[in-house]
């Protein structure tokens, strides 16, 4: 009897399995769910492209393709240019304050620069692990400063976005914009600054010490003795070593002793058992749920080990889990301004000249790239959305949704329209911000069966809200709401604001 009872829980159990399995052949509402959470909004086509196709052969493809990509636009200009003059040589104040707005206006140079890049690649899911990791090693170009610093540090992270976390996490550290950024250059023999040390553990490879993470205050003190000497070159900002001021002494660092420098105590971070769970359990929460499966969450950890730390694997092993592909968790994760934006964009194929509006727009939402607000990166989850914020997103959506093409001009309805609509002082300006943008609502509906001025049937109104929506709207629309104003309610929804 227990045998024929333990039989029929592993018939349960595998049956259960099958259910929520990656699927041999994607449905369309899962090739959307796949493409969303591996890259941004996808548009129909990309969808249509996937249907029926086997879901283990989709996720192979999309990760190694965005492992082999390139950039698709030439860099910044500035990028190619000398190394400005060091600060210590500028003769005054003025000159002094000048290059820095010049950095900075190059910055804003290389943040256009990644947001089209954003937009327009063929293969979004390298764009989405370089923010990741931007996220996740975060520096701010308010205290770095120096544009091609901020340049050399992106295409590290983007060289290494689906490579070797063991890689990456060496060069980082070695990296001219984290050295500034975490006061590496202060770190001396005889007087250790702790910062790098204490954020390399708690941040980037094991997470807080509270979390029962296998170190201690004295590992960190010991490790900041370890990474003394790693400074930089002032005149081209390179990654320069000083022996003179490394502290060669004997260090202790989670319970081992020896004359280790920086690279040795990150091998020995990388060999602590939380260190795989940690970093896989921060890529579940960016691609699956808000909440890792523990079972999932080691097995996957120990895969990372195996592989030698190939941030590839973690990512293929992260889309097929059967978490992944579960109802429940489609439309689990919140948008962050990115996402929101550039999701925006590519979906609805908007039309642009420049891509400083949606770089303002990510900014004011709370998202400005090469400035995250601290150490920790931006907010996840529901941090990125409150009172204020929301508004602001849905503003963003209503002043797309308020544009019509006629003419190859672009006229906000209000103005010809519906003078009721008006916008207040705010929403002016951000109609400026959004000066130069097209968007077709007449094609794009026409694409689904629908129009502009005209009530959709049922079975188009379904299939416009699954495309725009990754859950059920949470609001309903009245009967006889005509094409452009359906959009405009589904975009207003809350569940907009879900990937």
């Amino acid at each position: 009897m227990n045998r024929v009872r333990g039989l029929a829980m592993v018939c349960l159990l595998l049956a259960a399995a099958t259910l929520h399995a990656a699927p041999a052949q994607l449905s369309a509402e899962q090739a959307r769910h796949l493409l969303l959470r591996t890259g941004f909004a996808p548009g129909q086509a990309a969808v249509d492209g996937l249907i029926g196709k086997n879901a283990g052969q989709v996720v192979a493809q999309i990760v190694a393709a965005a492992g082999n990509s390139t950039p698709i636009h030439a860099p910044p200009e500035f990028v190619n240019q000398g190394a400005p003059t060091p600060f210590r040589l500028l003769a005054s104040i003025t000159e002094r304050q000048e290059q820095r707005r010049e950095q900075m206006r190059q910055g804003l140079d290389l943040k256009r620069w990644w947001m089209r890049e954003m937009i327009e690649s063929p293969y979004p899911l390298r764009e989405r692990m370089t923010l990741f990791w931007h996220n996740h090693f975060a520096t701010s170009q308010q205290k770095v400063v120096r544009s091609q610093v901020m340049w050399r540090q992106h295409q590290l992270l983007r060289a290494h976005a689906l490579g070797n976390f063991r890689a990456l996490l060496h060069a980082v550290a070695k990296d001219p914009a984290m050295l500034v950024y975490l006061d590496g250059v202060n770190n001396r023999k005889g007087a250790p600054n702790e910062n790098f040390a204490r954020e390399v553990m708690e941040l980037f490879t094991l997470g807080e010490a509270s979390q029962a993470n296998g170190y201690t205050e004295q590992d960190i003190k010991e490790a900041a003795r370890a990474f003394t000497g790693w400074s930089v070159e002032r005149d081209d900002f390179s990654f320069k070593f000083r022996p003179f001021i490394h502290d060669y002494g004997n260090k202790t660092v989670f319970g081992r002793s020896g004359n280790f420098d920086g690279d040795d105590v990150l091998d020995l971070m990388l060999d602590q058992p939380g260190a795989a769970r940690f970093i896989v359990a921060k890529l579940w929460k960016e691609f699956v749920s808000p909440v890792p499966e523990e079972a999932q969450l080691q097995r996957i950890a120990g895969r990372f080990v195996q592989s030698g730390f190939d941030i590839a694997v973690v990512v293929r092993e992260l889309l097929m889990t059967d978490d992944f592909w579960l109802e429940a968790n489609r439309g689990a994760l919140v948008k962050s301004p990115i996402d929101l934006v550039v999701g925006t964009v590519r979906q609805f194929g908007v039309g642009y000249s420049d891509t400083t509006p949606f770089v303002v727009q990510s900014a004011l939402l709370g998202q400005n790239l090469l400035v995250p607000p601290n150490v920790k990166g931006w907010p996840a989850y529901t941090d990125w959305i409150d009172a204020s914020s929301l508004l602001g997103r849905k503003r963003f959506a209503a002043l797309l949704i308020q544009t019509v093409q006629g003419g190859g001009e672009v006229t906000p309805v209000w103005s010809t329209s519906t003078p009721a609509m008006a916008p207040d002082g705010a929403e002016r300006a951000a109609m400026r911000v959004m000066a130069g943008i097209r968007f077709d609502a007449h094609q794009w509906l026409t694409s689904y069966g629908a129009d502009v001025d005209r009530e959709p049937n049922q079975e188009v109104k379904a299939r416009i809200a699954a495309a725009v929506l990754p859950v059920p709207a949470t609001q309903s629309i009245a009967a006889g709401t005509v094409g452009l104003a359906l959009l405009r309610g589904l975009m207003q929804d809350a569940a907009y604001q879900l990937k």
